[in-house]
């Protein structure tokens, strides 16, 4: 594979590379732009689908399709952020609410508790939920990374939620 951020080499080819590496932010910043709810989002997500890049160049298999590989993650990514932004504006009422507990921090007392619950969960379970409930992934990225189908993921998923409200009751609450 070819190495798109080269600093070396002819000054044409160096040229040829900061051209490409132009085209393709603003392909993104396109994509990103379309894709997302919240456009003030639109450089963090680009900025962090730079970053995936990056990280995940070496799995890139075709270098010609570099723009539509950046763009895909670019999407993915705002994606999650959508979701992400719904998901917390939904669980809170209200967006004044929200920015409300934001301001004031997680409570430490339900952030104890939800860790001591989730710490008495099997490792592959409290895995399972932190990806998809904390981390956001959907389930055929989970499914991708245990190797395992996507329905097995969901029921495990359930499972898990079900053990956690379980726990949940059976605990007395604290004072």
């Amino acid at each position: 594979m070819t190495n798109f951020l080269r600093d070396f080499g002819p000054p044409d080819r160096a040229n040829m590379e900061e051209d490409m590496l132009d085209e393709l932010y603003r392909q993104m910043v396109r994509v990103v732009r379309h894709k997302l709810h919240c456009k003030s989002d639109v450089s963090d997500v680009v900025q962090e689908a730079w970053v995936r890049i990056l990280e995940k160049r070496d799995t890139l298999r075709e270098s010609d399709k570099l723009i539509p590989w950046a763009k895909t993650i670019a999407s993915n990514l705002a994606s999650n952020a959508n979701r992400a932004r719904r998901l917390s504006s939904s669980y809170d009422g209200g967006r004044d609410d929200y920015e409300a507990a934001a301001r004031s921090g997680p409570d430490p007392e339900l952030m104890t508790e939800l860790s001591d619950l989730l710490g008495r969960l099997d490792p592959t379970t409290r895995t399972l939920l932190l990806y998809k409930f904390y981390y956001g992934f959907r389930d055929e990225e989970i499914a991708s990374a245990f190797d395992l189908p996507v329905g097995t993921i969901k029921s495990r998923i359930h499972r898990g939620r079900e053990r956690l409200r379980a726990q949940d009751k059976d605990d007395p609450p604290r004072t």
